[in-house]
């Protein structure tokens, strides 16, 4: 089965997708951000941010940042300037927590009190998003921000290609996606009619997107060096949240002046804050809910790093008809036109679950494997751990050990995090009406198998014969 064009055109959407500041770019802008802040009075961050490589490299950037005014956000002209001030001030506080021997606790005013402003503005938190790090962090001459030979990064920490190449990579996914959105919205909106013909071309269309999509990742390996983002980059892109082996165990200080500020535990820049992937995830109705009562997933919680407009567009959709409950009615049914349907359906979530299985091996070789070589050590180019600056870099790991214990920049267990995932998405492809209640139904049951031995195990730790294990 090859996809097809919709049936319906864009023009029938039932809502107008830019009051979700959704453009023909997906969830970039419409236009290439803006490359300066256009009055002159914010010189002074400008000038910083774009010479964050440099002061990062001889050590003088926080010195740097504690000589700025603090200044005031009334002057932003435009909402492109609302997005480049967030941006220029996320990285500039990125660089000034851990570009350093050991990571800065406390933010000064001079970033703190224009970041918090800014960031309320744009419903976002005071911190490097993905929003910042890559759906406003470029530029373009051309009008294809798919593009990678066509656009650029306007700010990085290192200066390096491998950096510039990590952000644009998600830049061009985001914007080869955009036909997807408009078509999946179509299907949704069929749903109720049960028009099976218009909800499998669009899942035709929406498994090539994601291909497409697939060898856009692929393309990381080509610029992007591993050691490089390991020991370089990564560090940079790390939150406050779960970062306590790291070197912030009560996350980070916004000092506002005059004795206000407000310690914060944030997540930071992660993939999984993309809008999109979350919106694949919901026209297919991939469930990442948490068996545990209460608890938030942290796709749930994701959502509070997106931009506000999209993070409502999101709820929105949620709202809309389930092409997954009638695909599994379909699966009952012997009628072509149904079947189609439903290999059509298999066919996407396959192709979402391949995507993130991509991930999966990128983030071994990128993160796992170099942590695992630091941790060991290979030859004569093992590391002195002991002079390393303290940041995510400097949380190796042993062959022993494994790469459980890894965390991701947004705080997650990274490894346990990215196969929960795919393998979700796997389950969702099979069209089992139940497989998402066993599924949840067999977490359940080891999450209070779990809680009812904890006091046997803790017994069993305090005989004689097992006081070694407490050593």
């Amino acid at each position: 089965m090859q996809p097809h064009a919709s049936s319906k055109s864009s023009a029938q959407l039932p809502l107008n997708l830019k009051s979700f500041a959704i453009t023909r770019n997906a969830f970039l802008p419409e236009h290439s951000p803006c490359k300066a802040l256009s009055n002159a009075y914010y010189q002074a961050w400008e000038t910083v941010a774009l010479s964050l490589p440099t002061l990062l490299a001889s050590g003088e950037l926080r010195t740097a940042i504690r000589s700025l005014p603090i200044l005031s956000v009334d002057f932003l002209q435009s909402e492109a300037e609302w997005r480049r001030a967030y941006v220029i001030l996320g990285f500039m506080m990125h660089g000034y927590v851990w570009g350093g021997d050991h990571p800065e606790e406390v933010l000064p005013p001079q970033i703190a009190v224009p970041l918090l402003q800014v960031s309320n503005h744009l419903e976002l938190p005071p911190v490097l998003t993905y929003a910042a790090a890559s759906l406003w962090n470029f530029s373009s001459d051309e009008g294809d921000f798919s593009d990678l030979e066509s656009i650029k990064t306007l700010f990085t920490f290192t200066g390096t290609e491998s950096e510039s190449w990590f952000f644009l990579i998600s830049v061009a996914i985001e914007s080869k996606a955009a036909s997807a959105i408009p078509a999946m919205l179509l299907a949704l909106d069929a749903v109720r009619e049960k028009d099976f013909t218009t909800i499998t071309q669009a899942l035709w269309q929406l498994r090539t997107c994601i291909q497409d999509l697939h060898g856009l990742l692929q393309r990381m390996y080509e610029r992007c060096d591993p050691a490089v983002f390991y020991h370089k980059i990564r560090p940079f892109l790390a939150g406050s949240k779960n970062m306590e082996a790291a070197g912030l165990p009560r996350g980070i200080f916004y000092d506002e002046g005059g004795d206000k500020g407000e310690w914060r535990s944030l997540r930071g820049g992660s993939n999984g804050q993309s809008s999109l992937i979350q919106f694949f995830d919901i026209v297919l109705g991939v469930d990442h809910s948490t068996p545990i009562p209460g608890q938030q997933s942290f796709h749930e919680e994701a959502r509070e790093y997106m931009p506000g407009p999209h993070r409502r567009f999101l709820s929105y959709v949620e709202l809309l008809g389930s092409i997954q409950k009638l695909a599994i009615a379909a699966k009952l049914s012997r009628d072509p036109v149904q079947v189609r349907l439903c290999e059509a359906y298999t066919a996407a979530t396959e192709a979402l679950a391949m995507f993130r299985s991509e991930h999966m091996q990128i983030v071994t070789r990128y993160i796992i494997l170099p942590a695992r070589s630091a941790g060991q050590g290979v030859g004569s180019r093992r590391l002195d751990v002991e002079k390393r600056p303290q940041n995510l870099a400097s949380l190796t790991i042993s062959a022993r050990e494994g790469s459980y214990k890894l965390r991701g920049t947004g705080g997650t267990m990274l490894v346990p995090f990215l196969r929960k995932a795919r393998d979700v998405t796997i389950e969702a492809g099979r069209l089992d009406k139940n497989a998402g209640v066993l599924l949840l139904s067999g977490q359940r049951w080891f999450y209070g198998l779990f809680l009812l031995a904890m006091p046997c195990f803790f017994v069993l730790l305090l005989t004689p014969q097992h006081l070694s294990l407490l050593q």
